[in-house]
């Protein structure tokens, strides 16, 4: 083999990545896995697709190697392939928000419409727990609490979140966080937060920032 086929060959394995994640509901996708394993319908569902297109996307991150699939029963089981696919998916969407303003733009928009809301860094939010000066809460669903949370956090899925208002302390700061930048459930639960008299805040950071980084998670007893 010659240097210029032994160079094209190896580069064009690594464009197979680039293919797999040209497509934005694939990066979706590989982000709700960040946050632990799902089923095809499960994702489906979070992600808007329907089934069908969702086992499609799902095959081309399969024949990539970014995840893998395990039958579960009747249904098939979605995961990461290993910890190294979420440091990819972590530093792709760092390497755009930083190269591309619209990223920012877009999120500013957004936010703007909802209100200002004030962002606390991980690394702040990591100390203030240390000395137990906030409450966090993870608004996540229960599932993807168990399959790793920040530590200390206390599992309120936004869907019970009124339901739960009661068991919330008024007198500490309420941190509230989900799956990362681009997800909205912190945002809701920090509104309905502060019309509820609490005095609370949005944790920009998701878990997947948290491992990333190789900050220490904590899982459930019951999760892998």
């Amino acid at each position: 083999m010659k240097a210029r086929e032994m160079k094209d060959g190896v580069y064009t394995q690594f464009a197979r990545i680039g293919k797999a994640v040209a497509a934005p509901k694939r990066i979706e996708l590989l982000e709700l896995l960040c946050q632990g394993p799902r089923t095809v319908e499960a994702l489906a569902d979070q992600a808007a697709l329907t089934v069908a297109n969702a086992s499609q996307h799902l095959k081309v991150l399969l024949a990539s190697r970014l995840v893998d699939a395990q039958k579960q029963g009747l249904f098939v089981e979605y995961r990461l392939a290993d910890e190294g696919v979420l440091r990819f998916v972590h530093a792709m969407r760092e390497l755009a928000e930083a190269r591309f303003a619209e990223v920012g733009a877009i999120m500013q928009a957004y936010l703007k419409a909802r209100g200002k809301l004030e962002r606390v860094s991980g690394e702040e939010l990591m100390q203030r727990v240390r000395k137990g000066e906030v409450t966090v809460l993870d608004v996540r669903p229960e599932l993807e609490y168990r399959a790793g949370h920040i530590p200390g956090a206390r599992s309120v899925p936004l869907s019970e979140l009124k339901r739960q208002l009661a068991d919330l302390p008024k007198n500490r700061e309420i941190v509230a966080y989900c799956r990362g930048p681009q997800c909205v459930m912190a945002i809701e639960a920090v509104e309905l937060l502060r019309k509820r008299g609490f005095r609370a805040q949005r944790l920009e950071q998701g878990v997947m920032d948290w491992r990333a980084r190789g900050w220490k998670i904590e899982k459930s007893a019951s999760e892998d």
